[in-house]
């Protein structure tokens, strides 16, 4: 009697534990690089959705190199761990695309954020704004300083970054449209890498002796462009915009290296990635049209590639730049 008591009662544990009650869903948020404070922002708004959704887990991880091997390396292992859904920035549209195949035929929920795979490589992406409106931002933030028009020169990350290329390509649409006295001279390649990309930086100042301002649609970019304008006695003549995290770039406004840089916040991206994540286990289908809940982000509507924008950028100049600094 009491082996029958005992093993009714470990049968009802085992069935209980493996109830939904405590069954914890697992996402991956994986990013371009680790390292990076862009990211590293990210993990902070994926953490608090976590927090919020309840029972779930988030692994933040990524390479350590900026590259599509290794992050394909990074997937096959947590193909291996058998996570729920994985929300992946791309170094590559299309490496990646075979692993993150297989991850679906294994019945990962996929999404890309940030830098997207190809619609083949994932159920849907989530832009962190409008590339259109990305394109012109930052075209706008170089000719508001330059009334008369004058040479800008874009550093970028990877050539093969899928948001930056796409940013660029919006980016030159723009100027004959609204900046014709902008003059567009070079667009360069930094990989995000901060010493590549201070080398791209002195490159183009060489080149380009009239030069008037670098633009670098990257957070690490941006960062190294305005150190070799600071190092050179550059402040005054070459103006260094883009995007930039607050908290990496508040130095160069406040120097006068940059009159201003913009950004989404990285922790609302995180954060929405995760409840998109979050969406598609639950069963959510994407397909054109169709709107998903981002939280406290409010809902984004799919387009007919089933990707969708957050929000549109944020100008950080001298009157706020000190405020957002102490948030990322």
């Amino acid at each position: 009697m009491k082996l029958l008591k005992l093993l009714a009662t470990t049968t009802a544990i085992a069935a209980l534990l493996a109830s939904p009650a405590f069954a914890q869903t697992r996402i991956a948020l994986v990013v371009k690089s680790l390292g990076n404070g862009f990211f590293d922002a990210a993990n902070k708004g994926a953490q608090e959705a976590a927090a919020e959704l309840g029972d779930v887990e988030v692994i933040y991880t990524g390479p350590t190199a900026a590259t599509a091997e290794a992050q394909i390396e990074v997937v096959n292992a947590l193909i291996a761990q058998q996570v729920d859904a994985i929300a992946i920035s791309a170094n590559d549209p299309d490496a990646l695309v075979p692993v993150l195949q297989r991850a679906m035929e294994r019945g990962i929920k996929v999404l890309s954020w940030d830098s997207g795979v190809a619609p083949e490589g994932r159920q849907l992406h989530l832009n962190p704004s409008d590339t259109n409106l990305i394109g012109e931002t930052i075209i706008k933030l170089a000719a508001d300083h330059l009334p008369e028009g004058g040479d800008v020169a874009i550093l970028s990350a990877a050539s093969t970054a899928t948001n930056q290329n796409a940013w660029i390509e919006a980016a030159k649409k723009a100027i004959p449209q609204k900046f014709p006295n902008i003059n567009l001279v070079a667009v360069v390649y930094g990989d995000d890498d901060s010493v590549k990309s201070t080398e791209e930086a002195r490159g183009l100042i060489a080149a380009y002796p009239d030069l008037d301002a670098i633009i670098a649609p990257t957070t690490v970019g941006v960062v190294a462009a305005a150190q070799v304008v600071t190092d050179q006695n550059l402040i005054g003549k070459i103006n260094v915009t883009g995007l930039a995290l607050p908290s990496e770039f508040k130095q160069f406004i406040d120097n006068g290296a940059s009159e201003g840089v913009a950004l989404w916040n990285p922790i609302d991206l995180g954060y929405s990635a995760v409840m998109l994540a979050n969406d598609l286990i639950g069963g959510a289908e994407p397909a054109p049209g169709v709107t998903l809940s981002l939280g406290r982000m409010g809902h984004v509507t799919l387009d007919e590639t089933n990707s969708g924008p957050m929000a549109v950028p944020f100008t950080f100049d001298k009157s706020n730049i000190a405020e957002f600094a102490t948030y990322f």
